[in-house]
């Protein structure tokens, strides 16, 4: 549905060359012209107006003097710096752009009738005057000549089985005898030149020529490869002329056919086939076809026309779009014979530039370009109207009512002649009026309702644009000549005036108030983008784009539809959704996709695919845009009523902004009304946040406060829609207020089946109220049947159980003898078989305890096997021999569980000591075992064996101290107290139990010899924890070498500007020549403790391991905090070595601690620089990595010895 708008044109009368032009051609590389007549072939540029080089052809003899000469072809030669011509005396000549020299690189005697050169300017085919066709290299050596009329076919004869005979098929009701009629050709028309036509396919493999019929008299195609191969013939085809093109895509050769009636262009495929025609508006022998021309990218056909009656000429442009032909532009030049068109050509480069030149020497060069006319109202007055032109008629679609797909439309207006540009008003409410100009120099206005014409204003020139100006009311006309002229829509009158291209005009220059009108209506990409490029960073592919309200929607040759904000902060935000696929502003779509218009104050964003057809689009940024605007004005209907249509997720009405939905409840229900809707938002309710996950806030919108409650979101939505609805009309919202029961995030099922049965027992009277029955079965279809009677029997209220089941599908069978069974028991027996039959054990116990001394050991059995014990407890009071038993059984199961303490502590508590003394003691609480073994009493050999026992069991868990004071207090034997002492060198307090037992001999026989055997122990670790210490500082300084030495080696490689230049520190692991791979990306759904355990797998101290260096530093810190932690340890030992004048061993120990301490203490800046001290908290946020994590945890690791300074371990 676009338009072909003039863009540019260019005239350029400088040029007076003698005679007239008769061939031109277009140089590819500098946009100059190459203009041959019957004297001269010169070069010139129409934009500077300056002739670049110029060569006489009657100089050389290549043509007669008195102007008789013909040149049937021009060519541009890039690739030589040359342009080819050939006469039609026989001459090829060779014209050299840079020293306009003449060369005749060949001559035919017969004399020439075209010349063509191929697409790759690598073959040329002449044709001569005797019928033949020769060809040719670039370099003008001859590959091969053959006749023009051919007796074959050619290599592509169709194959013919007998079934598919002509005398075989059905006719119709022209019956058999069209079998048999033949096909009558009349002979080529009177003004047919008799000169062959040849054109090229796009990629130089075919070739066809048109050439009249010995035998006939009429034109008839054959089609020839490159070798000069006829290929296929074309079939006879009544009234063919002299136009032929071949369309560069490859697919059809375009003619002209005369008919009786009609005057058509006609497509032949390349097996001579016709393949669809369309008809030129024209009557009978009106005018006649000069030439078909397409342009480089197939996409407009240009039908150069000339009257047969004066000597007027027209250039038409057609373009096709569902099978249709339009015509968008007709260029018609005066009954002047200087302004008569004689040669036509597309530009090479820009497909649609078109060249033309008169028989003045005049040149015209126009540019056009696509646009899509549409309104441009704001407001929902606005039809969203498209026109397309169509020769003399104006194709209106109006798509806020309906979308019609072209070539049909809502309407047409029908002109008297044929339309170059339409616009519409941008005045607001009167969006939908129109202005077109014809070709004839006419304006016509329509206006809103019935398109009725308004008026016509005549203008004198050649109009390249039209615009308009919502402000002033001004319609500005800029003609081809350079000349602004103005149109002031009134009421009754229109004043026409002509101003200065140059004046100043509405506060600024007119080239401006052109741009900037053109940019506000739209008009074309290239004038769009050049303001749109200053604000938005747009792709280099956009294919359409349209602006509507706040917002610019392009699509791209990407296949995207990407929705702008217009505004500036928002579009450099937006990062086109590459790490948000929830990113509202991108939308995929067909390839090919191009905008048509968007409809003003709605959601719909027209599209056309490549094959013309119409597809309609809600784009996701402007729903939620329009949506947000409906919440903001409370318009909850029109809001709901979208996002239902267009499936967009119901918790954003309360997403978008929680606290006016609360405030505003009422006027929710109220516009939605019906329950069904009410019910449908209610159970899409969730936790999620919308606005934060499906549908993102741009970071210019303000962000709505949260309500302050604690609350979950659906227990407050529920609540709060729940109380405004039983304030309302609780009969009207029976099922709403059921709904809200049931989806809290805990549903309140029983509060909703007593609402039922209170409707069962009281039924309302007003109209319309919903039964029990009605509300029940909207239940079973809320919640599944047996969670609801389950629910129901909850209640211990056997008629609403009963009232469930009947509307379920269970079979009476099944729950009628279970609920008789239940009718005869005792009323706390009977809650207590229901709750355990639903497995609410803690309620069943509850019950259970109410039923009396016969049922104590079927509590005690459910207690036990539900392991109730705390709630049991609770029921019975402390003095009960059924809290006693209860107690005993606690404890039991707390033995079981491996908590023997706490077993002992509630035994003794309820009056079992011996078995309180038990648990103790398998649980080691040696003090708790005392108090009870002296409350019992046990005998004291009784009590020493228990001391005994109790010792034994704390050494082997390295409890000497408390081992020592049972066995000295408590089973008196100090020997095995001062040996417990010694083991756990606890010196001062081992001489202390000496001295007050007078056990000097020990002294001797085991105290020293344990002193000095430590001492050798201590001494042999701290040198292993120094020479460990010693080649783990050495290797990581080679590894922090080797990885310095890769980094360098890499920026060597990348350059200084290498954009991963920063990401290798000095402590990275990336540049590691490893074998092992760094990533594991299972670690990141396995638990925290796994998660601790693989990073501690991760830090092997293999060499070559991937992170060797982060291992290294790790255990250097674990080594200088088991030094540190020896401080306490040294200084007793040392203590006793004194005491015991132990000097040279006391000396030596305290010499190697020392050493060890101050080396640790000096190696702290070397293992850790300066750098990886900056920061004490670990590094973590989304620009971090793993090493730089690790690096901050091994930086909180490191231990204290580096701000402590040497202490003297004697003081």
């Amino acid at each position: 549905m676009r338009n072909l708008k003039l863009l540019k044109s260019l005239r350029s009368s400088e040029l007076q060359g003698p005679g007239s032009p008769q061939c031109f051609s277009v140089r590819a590389d500098t946009g100059s012209l190459l203009i041959a007549s019957q004297y001269c072939i010169t070069e010139y540029d129409p934009r500077t107006g300056q002739v670049i080089s110029e060569a006489s052809l009657t100089a050389d003899g290549f043509l007669p003097e008195d102007g008789s000469g013909v040149v049937v072809g021009l060519q541009d030669l890039a690739e030589l710096e040359s342009a080819c011509l050939a006469t039609a005396g026989g001459d090829v000549v060779l014209f050299n752009l840079n020293t306009c020299q003449l060369e005749c690189v060949g001559s035919v005697d017969r004399g020439l009738t075209s010349m063509s050169w191929s697409p790759d300017e690598e073959l040329v085919i002449l044709t001569t005057g005797q019928e033949t066709i020769i060809m040719m290299t670039k370099d003008f050596e001859p590959i091969t000549e053959v006749g023009i009329h051919q007796d074959d076919f050619g290599e592509g004869k169709f194959i013919t089985v007998g079934w598919g005979k002509k005398e075989t098929q059905f006719h119709g009701s022209e019956g058999k005898q069209a079998a048999q009629r033949k096909i009558q050709v009349q002979p080529a028309v009177s003004w047919d030149d008799h000169r062959p036509r040849v054109t090229w396919r796009g990629d130089g493999q075919l070739f066809a020529v048109s050439a009249i019929c010995p035998q006939t008299g009429a034109r008839k195609v054959r089609v020839w490869n490159r070798e000069g191969v006829l290929q296929a013939t074309s079939e006879p085809i009544n009234g063919l002329e002299q136009a032929l093109c071949w369309k560069p895509s490859g697919s059809l050769i375009a003619s002209t056919q005369r008919h009786p009636n009609k005057h058509s262009v006609v497509f032949m495929e390349k097996n001579g086939l016709l393949h669809g025609d369309f008809a030129l508006p024209l009557s009978k022998d009106q005018a006649k076809v000069k030439e078909l021309l397409w342009n480089s990218d197939s996409a407009v056909l240009v039908v150069w026309l000339e009257d047969m009656s004066c000597l007027r000429s027209a250039v038409q442009l057609w373009t096709v779009a569902n099978y249709h032909w339009y015509l968008k532009q007709s260029l018609e030049f005066g009954p002047d014979p200087q302004k008569v068109p004689v040669c036509v050509c597309w530009d090479p480069e820009r497909p649609l530039r078109l060249h033309v030149v008169t028989r003045s020497w005049t040149s015209i060069t126009y540019d056009w370009g696509w646009t899509t006319e549409r309104s441009t109202g704001l407001d929902a007055t606005d039809n969203a109207s498209v026109a397309v032109i169509d020769g003399e008629k104006i194709l209106v679609t109006t798509f806020r009512q309906c979308v019609v797909p072209p070539p049909m439309c809502s309407f047409e207006l029908q002109l008297k002649s044929p339309v170059n540009q339409v616009t519409f008003l941008c005045q607001p409410e009167g969006t939908n009026q129109l202005a077109a100009f014809t070709a004839d120099g006419q304006i016509s206005i329509y206006t809103q309702v019935i398109f009725c014409l308004r008026s016509e204003v005549e203008v004198d020139g050649v109009v390249v644009s039209v615009v308009h100006s919502s402000q002033t009311g001004t319609v500005a006309l800029q003609l081809e000549d350079g000349r602004i002229r103005k149109l002031i829509w009134g009421q009754q009158t229109y004043l026409y005036s002509c101003v200065l291209a140059t004046d100043p005009w509405g506060g600024g220059s007119a080239f401006f108030f052109l741009v900037s009108l053109a940019v506000k209506k739209q008009q074309s990409l290239l004038e769009i983008c050049a303001f749109v490029s200053a604000y938005f960073q747009l792709a280099s592919s956009v294919s359409s784009f349209a602006i509507c309200n706040d917002f610019l929607l392009v699509t791209t040759h990407s296949h995207t539809c990407r929705c702008l904000q217009l505004r500036l902060q928002a579009a450099l935000a937006s990062d086109g959704g590459q790490n948000d696929q929830n990113d509202e502003t991108l939308r995929r779509v067909e390839r090919g996709s191009r905008i048509v218009t968007v409809v003003p104050q709605d959601t719909r964003v027209i599209l056309q695919m490549p094959r013309g057809n119409l597809e309609t689009i809600h784009h996701r940024a402007l729903v939620l845009a329009q949506l947000r605007k409906w919440l903001d004005s409370l318009k909850f209907r029109d809001a709901f009523e979208c996002m239902r249509k267009l499936r967009i997720n119901l918790n954003f009405i309360y997403d978008h902004n929680p606290k006016a939905f609360l405030e505003n409840i009422e006027t929710f229900i109220k516009q939605l009304s019906s329950i069904n809707h009410i019910n449908l938002f209610l159970t899409e309710l969730k936790e999620e946040d919308t606005t934060g996950s499906m549908y993102p806030r741009s970071e210019s919108s303000p962000v709505q406060p949260q309500p302050a409650s604690k609350q979950k979101k659906v227990d407050v939505v529920c609540d709060a829609l729940r109380s405004v609805m039983e304030s309302m009309d609780p009969n009207k919202f029976c099922l709403s207020i059921l709904t809200a029961h049931v989806k809290k995030t805990v549903p309140e099922l029983e509060i909703a089946l007593q609402k039922v049965h209170e409707l069962r027992e009281n039924p309302p009277k007003a109209p319309g109220a919903v039964s029990a029955e009605e509300a029940l079965k909207y239940l079973l279809f809320l919640v599944n049947v047996n969670d609801l009677y389950d629910y129901s029997l909850g209640t211990y209220d056997f008629d609403l159980v009963l009232m469930v089941a009947e509307k379920s599908q269970k079979d009476p069978k099944e729950y009628l003898p279970f609920l008789n069974m239940l009718k005869s028991l005792e009323p706390n027996y009977q809650r207590y078989t229901i709750d355990k039959h639903l497995k609410r054990y803690r309620k069943a116990l509850h019950h259970l305890s109410k039923c009396g001394e016969e049922h104590f050991p079927e509590a005690l059995q459910l207690v036990k096997e539900q392991k109730l014990y705390s709630e049991a407890l609770r029921l019975y009071s402390a003095d009960s021999a059924h809290y006693k038993t209860l107690s005993c059984a606690y404890a039991e199961h707390l033995v079981e569980q491996q908590q023997a303490e706490q077993a002992g502590l509630l035994l003794w508590r309820c009056g079992e000591p011996a078995r309180a003394l038990q648990a103790f003691a398998t649980s080691s609480s040696w003090r708790n075992a005392i108090c009870v073994a002296q409350q019992i009493p046990l005998p004291p050999d009784q009590l020493a064996l228990l001391a005994r026992d109790l010792a034994e069991k704390l050494n082997e868990q390295r409890r000497y101290s408390e081992a020592a004071l049972l066995l000295d207090q408590y089973a008196k034997d100090c020997e095995e107290a001062i040996l417990a002492l010694i083991t756990g060198a606890s010196w001062e307090e081992a001489l202390r139990l000496i001295y007050m037992h007078n056990r000097q001999d020990i002294t001797e026989t085991n105290l020293k010899p344990a002193i000095l055997e430590a001492v050798n122990t201590q001494t042999s670790f701290l040198e292993a924890q120094v020479g460990t210490f010693t080649r783990h500082k050495t290797r990581l300084a080679v590894v922090r070498e080797q990885k310095e030495k890769a980094r360098l080696d890499m920026l060597d490689e990348d350059g200084p500007d290498c954009a991963d230049a920063e990401l290798y520190s000095e402590a990275s692991s990336v540049m590691t020549n490893s074998k092992y791979s760094h990533s594991n990306s299972r670690i990141s759904s396995r638990s925290s403790k796994n998660r601790r355990k693989a990073e501690r797998k991760k830090l092997s101290l293999k060499e070559g391991s991937p992170m060797e260096d982060r291992a290294l530093m790790f255990a250097l810190a674990e080594i200088i905090t088991t030094v540190d932690k020896m401080r306490e340890e040294v200084h007793n030992l040392l203590k006793v070595l004194v005491l015991f004048q132990f000097d040279k061993q006391a000396e030596k120990l305290q010499l190697t601690y020392d050493e060890a301490l101050q080396m640790m203490e000096a190696a702290v800046p070397e293992v850790w620089p300066e750098g990886l001290q900056t920061s004490q908290a670990p590094l973590t946020g989304p620009n971090s990595t793993a090493n730089s994590i690790m690096a901050s945890f091994q930086q909180q690791q490191r231990p204290a010895a580096s701000q402590q300074g040497q202490h003297n371990v004697f003081l």
